[in-house]
C-alpha cells in the first residue's frame, strides 16, 4: 500500500495575483487555497460568489477544498454589540462554502493586525530578499511614530534607547517607509490603517486583555462549531505572528498549551488547527515536532515554512529546509501521522524568498513563485524520502 502523502497546495490572491493559476500548476501543487479577499470583514460570502472563484479555479486544472481565511470581525473578538449578527453573517458564510465543496476554513484571532513585519526586502547573502521582523523597529515605530502611551514601558530599558537612537538618524522617507510596513497591511491581512486609526483602534481593545480574549475565542468556536460539524467544515485556527503580544495587545494562540486550551474549552472535531512551522517557530520553547505528535488529529492544514531566529526578538523567512524550525523532524512525524490516521493533510510551502527572475518583478512580499516553488520541490523530496524509507 501507497503511503498517504500530504496534499500540495499553493496560496492564490485572485484574479489579481501576480502569480496565475498556471504557473501554480505548473510549479507541481494540485490545490490552491484561496479567499474572496474583496467582501469585507463581517459580510456574507455569496455562494454565487464562491462558485464562481471555484469555477475559475477548476477551469485551471487545480481544486479548491480549503479557504484562507475567513476573516473574524474585531467585534467578535472583542464582544461588541454585533457579536450576535456578526457570528450569524459567520455562520451562514460556513454554509455557503460547505455547499460549494469547502471542507477546511482557515482564520485567526489576533487582535487588529494579522501577520507584522518590519522589512519586506530583507537582501539574504545569497541576494534573495526575505521577510524580516525585529523587535526593535516595532519599538522605534511603537514609541516615536505611533506614540502609544506609556509603550516604553512594554520593551526593555536597552532596546528603547536604541530605538531612539535609530529613530533620530532616520530621515522621513524611511519613517513612512517603517510605518507602511507595519500597518498597511500585507498579503492577506484583514485591515489596513493609518497610524490615527491604528491608534484608535487599540483603545477599543482597552477592555480586552489576555483572558477575555481567550474567553472570546471560545464563545467563537461554541457559537460556529456546531454549524461547521452540520455542514462538514473543520475550522482550524492560525497561531499569531508574531507568537507574542505587541502594540499592548493580547495574543493568545502562541504555544501549544494556548492550543490545548482551546481544544480543551471546545472538543468539537470541527475546532482544528492550521499548524505553521514558521509561526511556532519564532519561540525555542515550542516543541514543532512534539506538537505535531501530540496535537496531530487535530492538525487539518500546514504551513510550512522556517525561520531563523536572530537575537533580541528579531528573525527572518530562512529556506525551507534550514533556518529554526527542524523541518526534517517535523515533516518525519507529518508522515507518521499521515500513516497512522490513514489521511492526506493539505500544505502550502509558505513565504518563500524573492529570487532570481522574481526580483525584477512586482509580486505579494511573501509570495513570489519561484522561492515558493523551491520550497515546494525541497518539501515534496523531503516527504517522499521520509516516507520511502518508512515503507522499506
Amino acid at each position: 500500500m501507497h503511503p498517504k502523502l500530504m496534499t500540495q497546495a499553493m496560496r492564490w490572491f485572485g484574479p489579481n495575483d501576480p502569480v496565475p493559476l498556471a504557473h501554480i500548476r505548473q510549479a507541481g501543487a494540485t490545490q490552491v487555497v484561496t479567499a474572496l479577499h474583496h467582501i469585507p470583514n463581517g459580510v456574507v460570502w455569496p455562494r454565487d460568489e464562491i462558485a464562481a472563484h471555484r469555477a475559475a479555479i477548476e477551469a485551471s486544472g487545480l481544486a479548491w477544498t480549503t479557504v484562507e481565511s475567513v476573516p473574524v470581525h474585531e467585534a467578535i473578538k472583542t464582544a461588541g454589540p454585533d457579536r450576535d449578527q456578526l457570528l450569524d453573517h459567520y455562520a451562514q458564510t460556513l454554509r455557503h462554502l460547505a455547499a460549494e465543496g469547502i471542507t477546511t476554513v482557515t482564520y485567526n484571532f489576533m487582535p487588529l493586525l494579522d501577520w507584522t513585519r518590519t522589512d519586506l526586502a530583507w537582501e539574504l547573502p545569497d541576494g534573495a530578499r526575505a521577510l524580516r521582523f525585529e523587535l526593535e523597529a516595532v519599538a522605534l515605530y511603537d514609541i516615536h511614530i505611533l506614540r502609544r502611551p506609556d509603550a516604553a514601558a512594554d520593551y526593555d530599558p536597552v532596546l528603547v534607547e536604541r530605538a531612539a537612537r535609530r529613530y533620530a538618524a532616520m530621515d522621513d522617507t524611511a519613517r513612512l517607509r517603517l510605518e507602511r510596513t507595519i500597518i498597511a497591511g500585507l498579503p492577506g491581512s484583514e485591515e489596513s490603517f493609518t497610524s490615527v486609526q491604528f491608534l484608535e483602534a487599540i483603545q477599543g481593545y482597552a477592555d480586552t486583555g489576555p483572558e477575555r480574549l481567550r474567553m472570546n475565542h471560545i464563545a467563537f468556536l461554541e457559537a460556529l462549531c456546531p454549524v461547521a460539524e452540520a455542514c462538514g467544515i473543520q475550522l482550524v485556527v492560525h497561531p499569531d505572528d508574531p507568537p507574542f503580544p505587541i502594540f499592548g495587545l493580547p495574543r493568545m494562540v502562541s504555544t501549544e498549551p494556548d492550543v490545548a486550551a482551546l481544544f480543551d474549552a471546545v472538543p468539537s472535531p470541527a475546532n482544528g488547527l492550521c499548524f505553521c512551522t514558521g509561526s511556532f517557530g519564532v519561540r525555542p520553547d515550542n516543541d514543532l515536532p512534539g506538537m505535531v505528535r501530540r496535537l496531530g488529529s487535530r492538525i487539518g492544514f500546514l504551513h510550512l515554512r522556517s525561520v531563523q531566529r536572530e537575537p533580541d526578538g528579531a528573525f527572518h523567512e530562512a529556506a525551507h529546509l534550514e533556518g529554526s524550525a527542524q523541518m526534517v523532524e517535523v515533516v518525519d512525524e507529518i508522515v507518521r501521522l499521515q500513516q497512522r490516521e490513514d489521511r492526506s493533510i493539505i500544505m502550502r510551502p509558505d513565504h518563500g524568498h524573492q529570487m532570481i527572475d522574481d526580483l525584477t518583478k512586482v509580486t505579494n512580499p511573501g509570495y513570489s513563485l519561484l522561492g515558493r516553488m523551491r520550497g515546494l520541490a525541497e518539501l515534496r523530496g523531503l516527504e517522499r524520502g521520509l516516507a520511502h524509507g518508512k515503507a522499506n
